[in-house]
């Protein structure tokens, strides 16, 4: 049968407050949130909602709800302004599970490294490849900023160094690493579920023994790398700059991303009294910054 989607705009301050909302009083379905950019974000558990940027909140409702009802009991929730935007849209009935797999398919970065789904075929076997399903965890390749630190990494020489994948969520970064040569990878993350998603996507792959997750509160003392990539937000990559600086050995490289191009160089001046930064490469409005430490 078809369903009635009601989709609004709101903030990562009040996204959940109104997902909540639309579940418990307007008998909504299921919820998704959006960011700003179009991009999935995976419903997470309670409490454990981490969205970034303006957020779309969509809701799925049965074909046969009072779509006119269900509005004006969205107007009168004191989450929404009295003139909220919103879009009523019928969709038709499909195989859900079946179409988000549909949605995903291997994908190359540069020369060597591909991402493949478990469901789909590898391309290239004699390729770098890393198998990587959807998840709760942020990190699959197809948004711009995780594609750019991939492309960053495949250009790199790794072979015997060790990498820092600051801010790991779904292990990406790290397992690309190790799969590119990298003798150990260290995963930080402030997120207890993603350090589990990295840890179970390093097993999946086959190099559980050459990574090691932690929280921030529980990395070693004087953990120092030749390489070290960051793909979180510009704000926390301007908060934690001394953090991060201090995680790169003399000489080591560093990539970030997570960045807008309007943010870009306000984020790079935090960097520019240890970093030598290169120019700046864009993708989707999204920027990568790279640099290499001054001895």
């Amino acid at each position: 049968m078809p369903w009635i989607q009601i989709k609004l705009n709101a903030t990562n301050e009040n996204a959940e407050a109104i997902g909540d909302m639309l579940m418990d009083e307007t008998g909504a379905l299921s919820i998704t949130f959006l960011d700003a950019k179009d991009t999935p974000v995976f419903e997470p558990l309670p409490g454990e909602t981490r969205l970034w940027g303006d957020t779309d909140v969509l809701a799925l409702y049965d074909a046969e709800i009072d779509t006119a009802a269900v509005l004006a009991q969205i107007q009168a929730s004191p989450l929404l302004a009295k003139d909220f935007a919103y879009k009523v849209e019928q969709i038709e009935d499909k195989d859900w599970e079946r179409e988000w797999m549909d949605n995903f398919h291997p994908m190359k970065f540069g020369e060597r490294l591909w991402i493949c789904p478990s469901w789909r075929e590898i391309p290239d076997p004699t390729a770098v490849n890393v198998m990587l399903d959807p998840g709760l965890a942020f990190g699959t390749g197809t948004h711009p900023t995780t594609a750019l630190c991939l492309q960053w990494l495949d250009s790199l020489d790794l072979a015997g160094k060790t990498v820092i994948d600051f801010g790991c969520g779904s292990g990406i970064l790290a397992i690309a690493a190790i799969k590119l040569g990298a003798a150990k990878v260290v995963g930080i993350d402030i997120d207890p579920q993603a350090l589990q998603a990295s840890r179970d996507n390093a097993a999946r792959n086959g190099v559980a023994d050459q990574i090691e997750v932690y929280l921030p509160q529980n990395q070693p003392e004087g953990l120092v790398a030749d390489v070290v990539v960051a793909n979180i937000l510009a704000g926390p990559l301007r908060e934690l700059s001394p953090v991060i600086k201090s995680l790169m050995k003399p000489q080591g490289q560093l990539a970030m991303s997570g960045v807008l191009d309007v943010q870009a160089e306000g984020v790079a001046d935090f960097y520019r009294d240890e970093l030598d930064i290169d120019p700046i490469v864009e993708m989707q409005e999204w920027c990568r910054i790279t640099g290499r430490k001054r001895s």
